[in-house]
C-alpha cells in the first residue's frame, strides 16, 4: 500500500517516510503482548494499547500482510482501559499490561497457549484447561535484580542541563530496548519490603559518599549491580557487585546496609570485571549472615543460594509443582528422571510418590544445593547429577540409573536440545511432563516428541501478572 492509498483511506502522510494512521480501534492482543487492529486488510500490530482502543498510529515497519506502530495518541480510550498503578509504567520494560484488566491478560495468556500449540504448531492437543490465576497481581516476586548507572535515563520534563552530576546517577532497571540505558526506581511493586527500601538506601548513601556507579558503555565505575531476594517466611538475601575490589568503600557500604537492615538474614557481595552482569561464574563472597535463605513447601524446605534457580513467583510455584505431579500419575514404583531439575524442587516434591528420582542440572552449585535440600528433607529416594543435558542423559548414563518410567521436563526458555529429545524417544518413557515458560518453543519440541506420544492434558499457569509471558504444563502418554 502506497502514501496515496492510505490518503484515499483518510490517512495522512506527514513525511515520505512517515505514515499515520487515524482512528484505529484496536480490536485484541496478540502475540509477545501487543495489540493488533486491521487496516484495509492488513495486520496493524502494537504494544500499549487495550482493546477497544481508539488511537493515531505511527507506522514504523510496513510489510506486504503486516505493520508495526507506535500509537501516538488516545483518540477515545477502551472502557476496559485501567490506569497504571506505577509511575514508571511506560519507561520501565516490566509490567507492561497493567492498563490490561487482569481478566483480559488471563484470556489473552490462554489463547497464547492455544495459538502456539494449535494454529501454529499443529499439535493434536484435547482441550486447554483454564489457566490458573496467580493470587497475587504485585509483590509477587521473589527475586529482582537492579543496575547501577553512571548516567540514568533522563524523563520527559526534565532538563538535562539542569541536573546536577550527583542527579544523574540511577539505581533500578534497563528501558526497553535501550541495553545502556537505566531507569532510576522509586518504587517497584512486584517484590515486597524491605526490596524497595534497601535499593533506596543503597543509592542514597553512594551518593553521599561518592562512589561511583557503573558505565556500561565505558566499563568504569565501581557499583555495578544488586540482587534481592526474599522468602514467604521472611528471609532476605542481598548481593551486591562490583566492577573491581576497593576493599574500604566496600566494606564501608556493606556494613551501613547490614546495619540499617537487620533482616537481611545473607549478605554477599561479587567482584565482576567481566563484559557482561551474569554472575553464574563468578565467586558469591558470603561477608554476613547465612550462607541461604530457606523457602518451604509442603513441609519440604529448600535452600536458595546466591546462584540457585527457584521459580520467581513461590505461590505459584507451588500450583505450577501440583499440576506437574498430578500429570506425572506417580504410584510409588516408578522411576523419574527430573531434567533440568534447578535445585531439585520438583524432583523433591514428587519423591514421596516415586520409587526414585534422578534430577539433572547444568549448574553445579544449583546442584549441590540440590543434594543438602534432600539431606535436610530426609529424602534418600533422590539422585543429583550436574553437567550439560545433551552431554550427560545419553543411553550408558540411562543404562547406569535405571530406565525412566516418567520424564519430567523444566527447560530454559530455548526448549531442550535436539540430541535429549532423542535420547528421551529411545528411552521411551511410559510419560512425559513437560513444563515450559515458552510454549513457542514448547510446541516445537511437542512436535517431535509427538512421534511416539500423544499429549493427554494442556494446563496453563500464571506466572507473571502484567506481562504477556505464560508457563505451561503439558502431560503425554506413549502411543500403543
Amino acid at each position: 500500500m502506497f502514501a496515496a492509498d492510505f490518503e484515499k483511506l483518510g490517512y495522512m502522510s506527514r513525511k515520505r517516510q512517515e505514515i499515520i494512521l487515524e482512528n484505529i480501534t484496536v480490536e485484541n492482543i496478540a502475540a509477545e503482548g501487543k495489540a493488533l487492529a486491521h487496516v484495509d486488510g492488513a495486520v496493524l500490530f502494537l504494544p500499549s494499547a487495550v482493546p477497544g482502543d481508539v488511537v493515531d498510529v505511527r507506522v514504523t515497519r510496513k510489510r506486504k500482510n503486516y505493520m508495526e506502530g507506535t500509537v501516538i495518541r488516545i483518540v477515545k480510550p477502551s472502557e476496559h482501559r485501567l490506569s497504571p498503578f506505577c509511575s514508571h509504567f511506560g519507561i520501565c520494560g516490566g509490567c507492561k499490561w497493567q492498563t490490561l484488566p487482569y481478566s483480559m491478560q488471563l484470556e489473552a495468556k490462554q489463547q497464547q497457549v492455544y495459538d502456539q500449540l494449535v494454529r501454529i504448531g499443529h499439535l493434536e492437543i484435547p482441550a486447554i484447561s483454564p489457566i490458573i490465576a496467580s493470587s497475587r497481581t504485585e509483590y509477587y516476586r521473589n527475586k529482582l535484580e537492579f543496575t547501577f548507572s553512571e548516567r540514568r535515563w533522563i524523563e520527559v520534563g526534565e532538563n538535562p542541563d539542569e541536573i546536577a552530576p550527583e542527579d544523574r546517577c540511577g539505581l533500578g532497571f534497563h528501558v526497553g530496548r535501550f541495553f545502556d540505558k537505566v531507569l532510576d526506581i522509586h518504587t517497584c511493586y512486584l517484590q515486597k519490603e524491605p526490596s524497595n527500601s534497601i535499593r533506596l538506601f543503597i543509592k542514597e548513601y553512594a551518593v553521599k559518599h561518592h562512589l561511583t556507579f557503573f558505565n556500561i558503555r565505558e566499563h568504569r565505575g565501581l557499583l555495578r549491580n544488586m540482587i534481592v531476594r526474599t522468602t514467604e517466611a521472611g528471609n532476605v538475601m542481598l548481593i551486591v557487585c562490583f566492577y573491581y575490589d576497593d576493599r574500604q568503600a566496600r566494606e564501608s557500604l556493606l556494613d551501613a546496609v547490614a546495619e540499617k537492615f537487620p533482616e537481611i538474614s545473607s549478605l554477599y557481595y561479587v567482584i565482576n570485571s567481566k563484559a557482561n552482569d551474569s554472575i553464574s561464574d563468578q565467586e558469591c563472597i558470603l561477608y554476613k549472615g547465612d550462607d541461604c535463605i530457606t523457602e518451604e513447601m509442603e513441609g519440604l524446605k529448600f535452600r536458595i543460594g546466591p546462584k540457585s534457580f527457584y521459580q520467581t513467583n513461590t505461590l505459584q510455584a507451588y500450583e505450577l509443582y501440583k499440576v506437574a505431579r498430578d500429570f506425572a500419575d506417580l504410584h510409588g514404583s516408578e522411576t523419574v528422571y527430573d531434567l533440568y531439575t534447578g535445585t531439585g524442587t520438583i524432583a523433591q516434591f514428587v519423591s514421596g510418590k516415586a520409587g526414585k528420582v534422578i534430577g539433572i542440572e547444568y549448574v553445579p552449585e544449583a546442584i549441590e544445593d540440590a543434594k543438602l535440600n534432600a539431606e535436610a528433607n530426609g529424602i534418600s529416594n533422590c539422585e543429583f547429577f550436574a553437567g550439560d543435558m545433551k552431554d550427560v542423559l545419553n543411553s550408558d548414563f540411562i543404562g547406569q540409573h535405571g530406565h525412566p518410567d516418567v520424564v519430567i521436563l523444566d527447560p530454559p526458555r530455548a526448549g531442550i536440545h535436539p540430541d535429549v529429545a532423542k535420547v528421551i524417544l529411545e528411552a521411551r518413557p511410559d510419560r512425559i511432563v513437560y513444563v515450559s515458560c515458552n510454549p513457542a518453543s514448547q510446541a516445537r519440541d511437542l512436535a517431535v516428541l509427538c512421534e511416539n506420544y500423544e499429549v493427554t492434558a494442556v494446563q496453563p499457569v500464571d506466572m507473571f501478572p502484567h506481562t504477556h509471558h505464560v508457563e505451561n504444563v503439558v502431560a503425554l502418554r506413549i502411543r500403543q
